[in-house]
């Protein structure tokens, strides 16, 4: 059976994107499945979920069932995995159901900094439905976080977004705090029209409660004229300071000219004046940083470290960004539409 290059996956907290890709850096197949998470799922509901959509890609590349080594590697990049014990057993996992030659697993956090920059080094922040951050030196150091929610100090990701639009709301329906357009806007979200129809939805079960990550987008937008909406904001521009000076300051960079990777579905494609206070803050801390959105999905970088893990030249990498690019956005679209 032919087989491709490379099989490579961004598991996250809310959706899963697998590609497998031939050593040329073609496409074969990308495929989109729900959330991939061993944090959520456990490794063996991780690992099912991505048997699943490897499945399906298998037969959308036309490369038959998938029994046997289907690839030369595998580059898993997934949410939830923060501690070496967590890629280790992943990995097991996946070896045992030998899919590809060689296994490689990692936090989807090294996915957005490999997307982002060809230089290999620098900090990547992911900010989808939670949020972490990565630091890469020019000589291999590390700086991680282990991005397991409240317990570690974390906040910013959209479902802490929603969470905080939904509590807004609620405060100026009945008085406790200042008036806001998300009174309207949040519950409108979920087609009701209040934030007590909305409580009572959520609370009944109606309405899953980590249904709020939807949220993060109606946050964002009502910034710009909402105060109440700015603030929330700023707190995220502030949890993303704070992330990237941390690793900054641990890796020794401060005074180095370092790229700031932001990706992640909040962190995607961010401009405006989020991306200006997270820009103002570093340099503050860093002034020849350089601060900006990924310009491709985290699923690129997946792929091109399993390339780059083959001695894929530069032709094999560009290729991948332009096929991946343009696969990409056509998936957008169809999930988009439905």
């Amino acid at each position: 059976m032919t087989r491709a290059a490379v099989l490579a996956v961004d598991g996250g907290n809310s959706k899963t994107d697998l590609a497998l890709v031939g050593a040329d850096g073609s496409v074969l197949s990308l495929v989109r499945g729900p959330l991939s998470s061993p944090q959520h799922l456990g490794v063996e509901g991780a690992v099912g979920v991505v048997g699943g959509l490897l499945a399906e890609a298998l037969r959308e590349a036309r490369l038959g069932d998938q029994a046997g080594r289907v690839a030369q590697i595998a580059t898993l990049l997934m949410a939830g995995v923060d501690f070496p014990a967590e890629e280790d057993a992943v990995r097991l996992a996946v070896e045992e159901r030998a899919w590809a030659d060689r296994v490689h697993v990692d936090n989807d956090t090294f996915a957005i900094l490999r997307a982002g920059t060809e230089r290999g080094w620098g900090v990547a922040i992911t900010c989808g439905a939670g949020i972490n951050c990565v630091g890469v030196a020019p000589d291999g150091r590390h700086a991680r976080f282990p991005a397991l929610g409240a317990i570690t100090g974390d906040w910013g990701g959209g479902y802490d977004l929603g969470l905080a639009a939904v509590s807004a709301a609620a405060r100026s329906e009945d008085g406790r705090g200042p008036r806001t357009g998300l009174e309207r806007t949040v519950p409108a979200h979920f087609g009701l029209t209040t934030p007590t129809e909305l409580a009572e939805a959520i609370h009944t079960g109606r309405i899953e409660e980590r249904r709020v990550i939807e949220l993060a987008p109606v946050v964002l937008a009502e910034a710009a004229d909402d105060a109440v909406a700015a603030q929330i904001v700023q707190r995220l521009a502030s949890e993303v300071v704070a992330l990237a000076r941390v690793a900054l300051t641990r890796l020794g960079l401060n005074n180095e000219p370092v790229e700031v990777l932001l990706g992640g579905g909040v962190l995607q494609d961010v401009d405006g004046d989020l991306l200006t206070a997270i820009d103002s803050g570093l340099r503050q801390v860093a002034p020849s940083v350089t601060v900006r959105p990924t310009a491709s999905a985290a699923i690129v970088g997946a792929a091109l470290l399993g390339l780059d893990e083959l001695g894929a030249g530069k032709g094999a990498q560009e290729r991948l960004r332009s096929e991946l690019s343009s696969s990409f956005s056509r998936l957008e679209g169809v999930a988009s539409i439905g």
